[in-house]
């Protein structure tokens, strides 16, 4: 009997010959023949052939197609010389109808049968383990000698004809320290499925329990693991299973093929990847390139100027715009609020910062399709309504945004009014944004930069942020520019310490992230460019999709047009003008917008965003 440990170095011909006399007394071959690349194996009727390849080519990320064969042909010559899909898996599974009959050493009696089949060789998984390894990451599966865990999930794969199935994932336990490494080794490796589709919660994939795999066998996380799921070609036994074909055979999920091809480091085409935390509960982690976050840092550092010589440049933290684009990116209902009544004196009190650059956020979310809503004071919502109307007419944003406003009735009002029938486990928003929105100050009221108390005219939102502190799978945002605005508590130290009257009007109230712009509308105008270059992001992009379908080519953004540009936002501010919304600093019902004007100061902004 030969000892187990020794097949991780054979050759792949020597492998062959062992599997095809049933001497090995294993189950599966993880961590076997680490130096050759490892292959799923489909062989189903030639009828169905032709659907099942566009079923690979629809969902790349759990199949990529590494050879067809021709009905009847038992060999693969561009994967392995020599070889018999007949003998050279360890145990292969019959399925009839849809269900597993069998599980077999040899698919020799059903040479008849065989002459009129195609077999489908899948990128595999397997292929990736010892580039893992290389780069200083523990296989948990193979340090506990057992199959890598696999599990079915709720993401639809894209049906083509009788082939329709849920995205199947291998889940490796990775330590926190090593989550960039891990998705840099494998995210050139795109036969062996590429980078990870999730990093973090398992629930977020709708795997309720990492104890029960549905293929493989259970894995044990280490204390600081996370775990990390990338797609799996399990993905094609469920959608034979699914398609109900008469007859099929595969591999069993952990006694895949040996090719002749030895394994090699890749490129990623898409740019060195980061891995950056969005949400801690529940656990999730988010990918973009290199080069996109540096443009997006650059965004930030754009707006972080103080031309009102306020000492905001205290108040900023660099990455944070990075985090609040990752985190609403992956979103798929937002909540945006604005309004910040400073002008008591005036009817409507509202400023023109705030407004424009709400609907600049709502915009990009708009045409990303992303559910999103506004939600303001009670006693402005007509207003409201009026700029909403004005901002379709203008071609800002593609239909009206619902608008809602908040009213405290008793203690559970902010969880009624987020999470369906109050229930923190289906929250209506994944996240919350506020720009340019009064924020409560530590002794419960609401100041101005004058430190004027605003209270009777602010509606408490503020609730919603911090009932969102509360539930999991709800991030927040805010975007301000002097310390007073909701969602700056986070830097409400350095408000008190830097800012004028900072003592008195710091916001008490934090959010995930904090934006910090020279003027607020500035901050909703990067975030609706820094969505775009999240989008535009290959390596982002196909983390968002679960490495399912296609990637859109430049033609096809139809996110573009919703941009900011200088026309748009001057068409808009003479609007607000129009409806009594006044500067900020000046309350002066001019071109300006915090006693900045438009065609020098705020114009130019939006072209350097650009």
């Amino acid at each position: 009997m030969l000892l187990t440990g020794g097949l991780k170095s054979l050759l792949s011909h020597v492998h062959r010959r062992i599997i095809r006399c049933n001497r090995l007394s294993i189950s599966n071959i993880s961590g076997m023949a680490e130096g050759y690349k490892q292959a799923n194996i489909v062989i189903l009727h030639e009828s169905l052939a032709d659907d099942f390849e566009k079923f690979c080519h629809a969902n790349d990320g759990p199949l990529p197609l590494l050879y067809r064969s021709q009905p009847g042909d038992w060999k693969c010559p561009s994967l392995r010389s020599d070889s018999d899909i007949r003998t050279d898996c360890l145990q292969y599974r019959k399925y009839e109808h849809g269900a597993c009959t069998g599980s077999l050493k040899s698919l020799k009696e059903y040479s008849e049968q065989l002459k009129d089949m195609v077999t489908f060789y899948l990128g595999c998984s397997f292929s990736s383990e010892k580039v893992i390894q290389k780069a200083g990451i523990p296989i948990r599966n193979v340090e506990q000698k057992c199959n890598a865990s696999m599990y079915k999930t709720s993401v639809p794969c894209n049906s083509i004809s009788m082939f329709h199935c849920n995205l199947v994932v291998t889940m490796r336990p990775i330590p926190e320290s090593k989550l960039e490494a891990a998705v840099l080794a494998t995210s050139g490796l795109k036969e062996a499925h590429g980078a990870p589709i999730h990093i973090g919660d398992p629930g977020l994939l709708g795997i309720q329990d990492l104890s029960k795999p549905d293929y493989g066998d259970p894995v044990r996380l280490h204390p600081g693991d996370v775990p990390v799921f990338w797609a799996s070609g399990v993905t094609g036994v469920e959608a034979i299973i699914n398609s109900r074909a008469p007859l099929a055979f595969t591999n069993s999920p952990d006694c895949t093929f040996i090719t002749d091809l030895e394994k090699g480091t890749v490129r990623s085409s898409g740019g060195v990847p980061q891995v950056h935390c969005i949400s801690r509960d529940p656990l999730h982690f988010s990918i973009v390139s290199a080069e996109a976050a540096q443009k997006i840092n650059t965004l930030e550092t754009l707006i972080g100027i103080d031309p009102g010589e306020r000492g905001i440049g205290h108040l900023r933290r660099p990455g944070e715009l990075l985090g609040a684009c990752l985190a609403m990116s992956q979103a798929g209902s937002v909540l945006v609020t604005t309004g910040f009544p400073t002008h008591y004196s005036h009817q409507p009190p509202e400023e023109n910062d705030g407004p424009p650059g709400a609907l600049a956020i709502a915009a990009m979310l708009q045409a990303l399709e992303k559910q999103v809503a506004i939600v303001t004071d009670h006693r402005a919502m007509e207003l409201n309504k009026k700029i909403i109307e004005e901002a379709v007419q203008l071609g800002i944003l593609k239909k009206p945004i619902p608008l809602l406003s908040y009213q405290r009735e008793n203690a559970n009002s902010a969880l009624m009014f987020l999470c369906e029938d109050g229930n923190p486990g289906r929250p209506r928003f994944d996240h919350l944004v506020a720009i340019e929105r009064a924020g409560m100050a530590a002794d419960g009221n609401y100041y101005n930069a004058r430190k004027v108390n605003i209270k009777h005219l602010v509606d408490p939102t503020d609730e919603l942020f911090l009932a969102a502190q509360t539930i999991p799978g709800i991030t927040t945002t805010g975007v301000g520019d002097g310390g007073n605005e909701l969602g700056m508590g986070k830097v409400k130290d350095a408000v008190k310490k830097h800012i004028k009257n900072g003592d008195v009007i710091a916001c008490d109230v934090e959010a995930d992230f904090t934006v910090v712009a020279g003027v607020s509308n500035w901050g909703g105008y990067a975030i609706a460019c820094a969505l775009h270059v999240l989008r535009c992001c290959g390596t982002h992009e196909r983390y968002l999709r679960r490495a399912l379908g296609c990637p859109r080519s430049p033609s096809q953004r139809p996110w573009l047009p919703a941009l900011p540009s200088v026309p748009k936002e001057e068409k808009l501010l003479k609007t607000l003008v129009q409806l009594g919304v006044r500067s900020g600093k000046t309350a002066s019902l001019e071109m300006e917008v915090d006693g900045l004007p438009f065609y020098s100061t705020h114009s130019l902004m939006i072209e350097k965003l650009l």
